[in-house]
């Protein structure tokens, strides 16, 4: 008799609903590379000024956060240059909208190539997350010359012990985007509306999320402290306070409440991975 033949590989649709495969992920990490440089590339590809939008965006949308918020609104930032406080907001905003925007189109844009071959589904998202990080490497390195030039100049900021903890404040908000985006990506299979209020639900956010205004100064106003909750209760919100004081010691860093947003990160990506892998399996007979 003829002794059966051993495969080194076994692809089956029958998955449990929480299936991430690290040995795998790692099978195919050349291929995991091969989109992260594709996602980099294709950003700003045909543009004129390419990569320098990079720089452009937030130096921009600072300039204009500062005119706004803090010359007309008159919003206070403590003893932190205004325009150095909102950098350090956008930088961290600038991510998770990253990862969750691209994340979130990853059926619709990946669909002819989802038909055609098999690879672990879970390494385009992946590949959103870790490709937003070059331009997250950017926008650190101008944040970094601002401060620089904001200390020649005399202002009293300087990083907090706490700035150890960054690292593992990027993962919390990778994993959050990520999860939120595989979720919202799911959903767009069937439901192609959530593709055009997706822009427009993650501008709304910002609005809720600290970026241009210190969640102290909600708390203290007399006509948006009842609303205050629901910015306490944003993990981005959290995140983004925690990442201004690291580095500029104006903000709130509260180990509870990173916990609850570290959690609660993890909630929302598991949620999103089993929706994602049970859509995966048949998504594109409904794309």
């Amino acid at each position: 008799m003829e002794e059966q033949e051993e495969w080194l590989y076994e692809i089956n649709a029958k998955q449990p609903l929480i299936h991430i495969d690290l040995r795998e992920i790692w099978r195919y990490k050349d291929l995991l590379m091969l989109f992260v440089r594709r996602d980099i590339i294709s950003a700003y590809k045909q543009t004129i000024l390419g990569p320098l939008w990079y720089l452009i965006q937030p130096l921009f949308t600072g300039v204009i956060f500062t005119l706004v918020f803090n010359n007309i609104a008159s919003i206070k930032t403590g003893g932190v240059p205004p325009f150095l406080f909102n950098l350090a907001g956008i930088t961290m905003w600038s991510y998770f909208a990253q990862c969750l925007n691209n994340t979130s189109n990853t059926f619709a844009s990946n669909a002819s190539l989802f038909a055609k071959v098999y690879f672990p589904r879970i390494i385009t998202p992946m590949s959103q997350a870790i490709s937003a990080l070059f331009k997250l490497s950017i926008q650190i390195l101008i944040f970094t010359c601002f401060y620089l030039y904001f200390v020649v100049k005399g202002f009293e900021i300087h990083p907090n012990a706490t700035l150890w903890f960054f690292p593992f404040l990027l993962l919390i908000v990778a994993i959050l985007g990520l999860g939120t985006g595989m979720l919202i990506s799911s959903l767009t299979t069937k439901y192609r509306d959530f593709r055009i209020l997706i822009g427009f639900a993650t501008t709304l956010l910002m609005y809720v999320s600290a970026v241009m205004y210190p969640i102290a100064e909600v708390q203290n106003s007399k006509t948006l402290s009842e609303y205050a909750w629901l910015i306490e209760l944003n993990p981005i919100a959290i995140l983004i306070e925690a990442f201004r004081f690291m580095t500029l010691q104006e903000g709130l860093f509260d180990w509870g409440l990173l916990g609850y947003c570290g959690l609660l990160s993890l909630v929302v990506f598991f949620i999103g991975l089993i929706v994602f892998n049970r859509t995966g399996r048949n998504f594109i007979d409904t794309i």
